[in-house]
């Protein structure tokens, strides 16, 4: 046999196996399988796999075939005329490969099945006779109990250190802490170890040549696969940029490619998209668009989730409103330090690359926003003492480069310009670079402190000015956008805020008065131009927000006119239904009157024998007249529904949920209009609007229906068939066949002793696990493995009054 082994292992049945499509059943491995399966392949296998497992799964997931139509054809498109899947090489791995169970399976090779069947036998001999031995040692009195365990990778049974000569020419291979037990290996199993070890050997060995032969076959079809990633990457960055749209309930920007004359910028209401993230729901439904559920569930979720926020969460970043028009090519926006300057220009930049991107914005409009070949930008401190760059050498540096390669279509954004130098020079060479900038870029974005650099404004049309809203009420910024205002840096007023020396403050606001007070002047006058420009704005608005409201309460009286029209309406309607009702009734009630007259005269000229027979005819004609007037069950069962009803204690009611399942109410209505209603032994809380009064009428309908409840009692199903699950299992019935005894081991070595028990229990059958009881961390480790083990349909403890035993049961 070993010569066999040795040979077959050697020489291998690869290509005879593999190539054999004639043994391989057809069938359909989901993503789920293939995926779990890819945590025991090396990583750069596991990646190449693993995009052409992501698409098959998009290929055949239910879900995407409900998504939009353009992004079902770009699936349907790379999936059945350009992509080769590979399905050959597919259904041969999951012929050989039990994905759910991580194991390659017999079948694989030839070599395997036999390897395996040998390996079984071996191990059967093995346990046996190691089970003989521990009983023969436990009656010689030289353990506490039969036990067999495994040391070193090799079987062996626990004895006395005083009782050793039990087993002559055995191998002690272990001892116990206390050196009062060695792990002794019998001597007529060291042949069978050894055949173990071998076989094991063998089987890793085989194993590994299956593996291998996979790989050569993907790395065959490398060009194929990779083909796969790029329209992978494809369909999974538009699942992403749905998924994230959906989420910040984005709206699809318009992309300009050309300067229009009235809004060359137009977003109303944006917010900072890094800062929003914080503010809303967990992305957990993402995973909807890979086929987990549909669109319809996961807009739902997401609305509740919405919903939720609103309510519970109160750091949404302010929305800022991006307003530049068509002839505007440098926007210099200036205010209060931490007043969002930064924040702004970095919101603008970051909504160009979205756009850009294909992505969806979270804004209050339909933004509008210009296509950008360069997106460049100098924010931060850029000083290095590797590079000896001051912080303004480099920002200067990083300025001459956005100068070299920026074109008449790219956005640049800087921020505090020309800081970090001398005032003066800082603001003279700021104003050339924003000169050079404004007839060689699209647009251009800068934050400053300097007052000079928002004066530009007057002379050139091509320059805007912007400010941060600070208020002097809080002392705090509102990080609102003021467009064609100057904001005042307020240094003075934010140092005084957070706790400076008053002392300090007072002096320097003299000093400031003192240094430039004719710039000063300017600069209040600059304000004040601004504040009329922003009056005569709001004057305009108010002048359309007045013609909105008066068409508003135009539509209005309209409305209320019309429902008093309906009211009256529905109230003549009311008069004529109720004198026809009336009318009918005393037609009704003559006819009756009629039958009883006939009825008397009939009697008195009829002999007793036909008494009986004149009476059922009265009454089957004062039926018919009751029956002709009685509402349709339609109207009935409206009528009911749209009067109040008020629950009471020991009402039979029908549960929305229950279908004609009849309850009974057992406690009054709460507060939160809920109320406890009862059905067989199950007792559950619904609300009131859920609750349908069961009548009279009903019951007596359901009780004349004996053959129909009959059918029903028919359908039930009997007690044998709420055992069949039961049943579906083997008998509990303990043996030693389907008993694993893990006392004594350690936890490692106890979870491959019942790994590999579980793998070699039948499916359908029950196998009881003996762990004990001691400090309860192999109990513990046992019933971990019995969770996450996808073979176990369900445990239990075998009896009540033994925590010592766990019956598992296979699926």
């Amino acid at each position: 046999m070993a010569e066999r082994l040795s040979q077959s292992t050697v020489t291998g049945r690869r290509e005879g196996t593999f190539n054999n499509s004639s043994t391989f059943t057809s069938q359909t491995i989901s993503a789920d399988r293939w995926a779990n399966a890819l945590y025991s392949a090396s990583a750069e296998d596991r990646a190449t796999v693993g995009c052409f497992l992501l698409f098959q799964e998009i290929r055949e997931s239910p879900s995407l075939t409900q998504k939009p139509v353009t992004e079902r054809l770009v699936c349907e498109h790379a999936a059945r005329t350009r992509c080769d899947f590979q399905t050959e090489l597919e259904q041969r791995i999951g012929y050989c490969i039990d994905c759910s169970l991580l194991v390659i399976l017999d079948r694989a090779s030839e070599d395997l099945e036999f390897i395996r069947a040998e390996r079984r036998k071996n191990r059967e001999d093995l346990d046996s006779l190691l089970k003989e031995e521990s009983v023969r040692v436990f009656q010689a009195r030289g353990s506490d109990r039969p036990l067999v365990t495994s040391r070193r990778s090799r079987a062996c049974i626990g004895i006395r250190a005083t009782h050793k000569h039990l087993l002559p020419g055995g191998v002690i291979l272990d001892a116990s802490s206390s050196g009062a037990t060695y792990f002794m290996e019998p001597k007529d199993a060291v042949q069978l170890n050894n055949m173990e070890v071998k076989l094991l050997n063998y089987e890793k060995e085989e194993e590994k040549n299956i593996l291998r032969s996979f790989t050569d076959d993907i790395s065959k079809a490398e060009k194929e696969i990779l083909y796969l990633i790029d329209k992978v990457l494809e369909v999974d960055l538009a699942c992403a940029r749905a998924a994230y749209g959906r989420w910040m309930r984005g709206v699809c920007p318009t992309l300009n490619c050309e300067r229009e004359k009235s809004l060359f910028v137009d977003i109303e209401g944006i917010r900072h998209p890094i800062l929003l993230e914080s503010s809303l729901p967990s992305l957990s439904d993402v995973s909807s668009f890979k086929g987990g559920s549909s669109v319809k569930s996961f807009e739902n979720s997401n609305a509740m989730n919405s919903r939720k926020c609103s309510s519970e969460t109160l750091n949404f970043p302010v929305p800022i409103d991006l307003k530049i028009g068509g002839g505007t090519t440098v926007v210099v926006i200036s205010g209060p330090n931490t007043g969002g300057k930064t924040a702004s220009m970095k919101t603008i930049g970051l909504a160009s690359l979205m756009s850009k991107a294909g992505m969806y914005l979270s804004a209050g409009n339909q933004p509008k926003i210009p296509w950008f070949d360069l997106i460049l930008a100098d924010i931060g401190d850029h000083q290095s003492l590797e590079q000896s760059l001051s912080t303004f050498s480099g920002h200067m540096s990083r300025i001459r480069k956005i100068l070299e390669v920026s074109t008449n279509d790219s956005l640049v954004l800087i921020d505090e310009i020309g800081s970090g130098t001398d005032p003066s020079e800082g603001v003279a060479l700021s104003t050339s670079i924003l000169q050079y900038l404004k007839d060689r870029v699209g647009l251009a974005v800068v934050t400053t402190h300097y007052a000079d650099l928002s004066l530009l404004k007057n002379k050139d049309s091509q320059f805007e000015n912007a400010a941060m809203e600070f208020s002097l009420d809080t002392l705090l910024p509102t990080y609102r956008i003021l467009w064609g205002t100057v904001g005042n840096s307020n240094a003075l007023t934010i140092a005084s805020s957070i706790g400076f020396d008053k002392k300090v403050i007072e002096r320097a606001r003299q000093w400031v008065q003192q240094l430039d007070p004719d710039k000063q002047q300017e600069r209040k006058g600059l304000l004040y131009l601004s504040l009329v420009e922003e009056r005569q704005r709001l004057e305009m608005q108010s002048k359309t927000a007045a013609s909105i409201y008066s068409e508003i309460i135009d539509l209005y009286r309209e409305i209320r006119d019309e429902a008093n029209d309906l009211d009256n309406r529905l109230a003549v309607i009311k008069s004529q239904e109720t004198k026809k009702v009336r009318r009918e009734l005393r037609a009704a009630k003559a006819q009756i009157e009629k039958v009883l007259e006939d009825f008397e005269n009939q009697v008195m000229n009829a002999s007793p024998d036909e008494y009986n027979l004149l009476i059922r005819k009265s009454e089957s004609k004062i039926m018919a007249i009751v029956k002709a007037l009685e509402p349709s069950d339609d109207y009935a069962s409206k009528s009911t529904d749209d009067n109040t009803y008020i629950p009471k204690v020991g009402d039979q009611v029908y549960v929305k949920g229950l279908g004609d399942k009849v309850a009974t109410i057992v406690e009054p209505p709460g507060d939160d209009e809920t109320v406890l209603v009862q059905y067989g032994k199950i007792k559950v809380r619904v609300k009131t609007t859920n609750l349908r009064v069961f009548s009279s009428r009903e019951l007596n309908a359901s009780s004349s229906s004996v053959p129909m409840r009959n059918k029903r009692i028919k359908d039930l199903p009997s007690n044998s068939e709420t055992k069949t699950e039961e049943k579906a299992f083997g008998p509990v019935i303990q043996t030693s066949k389907n008993t694993v005894d893990l006392r004594g081991m350690r936890v490692e070595e106890a979870s491959q002793h019942l790994e590999m028990a579980i793998l070699s229990t039948d499916s359908r059958s029950v196998l009881f696990i003996i762990h004990g009881m001691g400090t309860g961390a192999l109990k513990e480790r046992v019933y971990e493995m019995l969770k996450n083990n996808p073979r176990i349909a369900k445990f239990e403890q075998e009896d009540p009054m033994n925590y010592g035993c766990t019956v598992a049961y296979i699926k």
